[in-house]
């Protein structure tokens, strides 16, 4: 047995989020030999301060709001009792729960040798693991290198707002101490919306200032406009349209100073959370030394094997995009560990045979109350592609469930090649519109057609019956003048729909 840190390495995987978990474990159990470095928390950002701790914190408040709701189902309205430092407790105790799955101790377990400290490139087959101080720990050599060193959230430039203070998605799970009375949160997209909304369920003042027309930019305009309605009903105020110019900090206060319709306003908060996005940067890996290439953004250059301009050093999850989902990352490193296999056979075959990341495939969640679910393309980008398409729709309201749980708000939409049944996109607004969506996604991977779901038998009664009822409005386009007067003949009937004689 070589010893930790010597000889060389199958891969050596920079970064212990979701892409380098799944790569890490899954090179080694396939009998590689794997180094795993990780300069701060294992398991990233997913479960640290994203996906994890966001989802708990949101099925809290999804709790209490359905208490103050309950005339939808003849109960009488109710506040619930609850404390801000159990609920903030409570959170961390679930993501608690999830951390051995990504904890150290376990992929050491599985033959991973990991190593604490930051990572830069000397050669294209070294790097060095760093520490704090930045006192040299190790230099380990590798066949291949894997780059899923993730993404940080990125501050829009805004006068004074570092001086004022502020929270990120990477802060306000552990750093929030106190309940935020009023709060302010930058920007418009599914962080902070889900975010924006859970604290209002708080019984925080929220206001969102998005510098776009609308939230959720990426999704249709009725669905931004269905998820407007939601937030403000709840007490959310929105501003968009407007830029954030300036943050002051006076006493206890943040004033914000920002342009609506041409006029500059100000508005008083005690929180800041920003939402802006999220960037990654190479800068400490020192690239140059390996001699991997960036775009001007200074996006890492991929082909679609997830290879950079180094083909034996691939990227995975954020630091590879253009989807910054942790499904993404698992689907990615899942392509690179593959790769790697392939091109380490020594008959050079395996390069011939690569696989490649599916990028048409995506399918995407914002955990809003309802969620806000989608496939592959909206009808705005199929519009935008110049794409022609059918739209068939369901209203949540029409779903026998929908109606039964009090909860109507919403539909399913699904975009098909003009004149045929081929899945293109698909658009759920419901609660649990993210679990909804995996049959479409199945049948748009495989190549079936929404004529398919029309088949399906569904216990009744459930939401997943929009899958059927969608397939069902599909069939219905294909009921013709000829094949209507087939019909009407086969069962002896007139164009008027009496019987006819024998």
């Amino acid at each position: 047995m070589t010893s930790k840190g010597q000889g060389t390495y199958n891969v050596v995987v920079i970064g212990a989020g979701s892409a380098g978990l799944v790569t890490a474990a899954g090179t080694a159990g396939l009998g590689g030999r794997v180094a795993l470095i990780e300069k701060g928390p294992m398991g990233g950002d997913c479960l640290n301060t994203g996906c994890v701790p966001s989802k708990s914190l949101i099925a809290s408040a999804r709790l209490m709001q359905a208490q103050r709701d309950a005339h939808r189902v003849g109960l009488r309205d109710h506040e619930p009792d609850w404390n801000f430092h159990e609920v903030m407790d409570s959170m961390r105790a679930r993501r608690a729960r999830i951390a051995p799955n990504d904890s150290q101790e376990r992929f050491e377990s599985l033959g991973v040798d990991v190593f604490r400290g930051a990572a830069r490139f000397t050669s294209p087959h070294e790097v060095e693991v760093v520490g704090l101080d930045g006192e040299l720990l190790e230099t380990l050599k590798a066949e291949h290198i894997v780059i899923s060193a993730g993404s940080a959230p990125a501050a829009p430039p805004i006068e004074g707002l570092a001086e004022a203070g502020y929270f990120t998605n990477e802060t306000i799970f552990d750093d929030m101490q106190e309940h935020p009375r009023r709060l302010a949160v930058l920007g418009g997209g599914p962080i902070g919306c889900e975010l924006g909304q859970a604290f209002a369920r708080l019984k925080a003042v929220v206001t969102i200032f998005e510098h776009g027309p609308r939230l959720l930019s990426k999704e249709d305009e009725e669905t931004s406009a269905l998820l407007e309605r939601v937030l403000e009903r709840e007490g959310v105020t929105l501003k968009t349209g407007c830029e954030v110019r300036r943050a002051e900090r006076r006493g206890e206060a943040i004033t914000l100073i920002y342009d609506e319709d041409g006029h500059e306003k100000q508005y008083d908060v005690d929180t800041v959370l920003v939402a802006a996005g999220r960037r990654s940067d190479f800068s400490p890996l020192v690239l140059e030394k390996a001699g991997v290439e960036t775009d001007e953004g200074g996006h890492l250059k991929l082909n679609s094997h997830l290879q950079t301009t180094v083909p034996h050093i691939f990227a995975a999850g954020d630091a590879a995009g253009p989807f910054r989902f942790t499904h993404m990352a698992d689907h990615q490193a899942r392509v690179v560990v593959e790769n790697i296999l392939k091109r380490s056979f020594p008959t050079g075959l395996g390069n011939l045979l690569l696989a490649s990341a599916d990028h048409d495939n995506v399918p995407w969640c914002t955990y809003t109350d309802p969620e806000v679910a989608t496939l592959a393309l909206t009808e705005q980008m199929a519009q935008s592609r110049g794409l022609d398409y059918d739209t068939y729709r369901v209203e949540l309201a029409h779903l026998d469930r929908a109606v039964t749980e009090g909860a109507t708000e919403g539909f399913a939409k699904v975009l098909t090649r003009r004149g045929s049944g081929e899945i293109l996109g698909v658009t759920i607004v419901a609660p649990g519109a993210g679990e909804l969506l995996a049959p479409f996604a199945l049948a748009k991977k495989n190549g079936l057609g929404l004529d398919a779901m029309a088949g399906l038998v569904l216990p009744y009664p459930t939401l997943a019956e929009m899958v059927r009822k969608l397939g069902d409005e599909y069939r219905r386009t294909k009921l013709t003048p000829m094949v209507e007067k087939a019909f009407r003949w086969a069962f002896g009937r007139g164009a008027d729909g009496k019987v006819q004689d024998a």
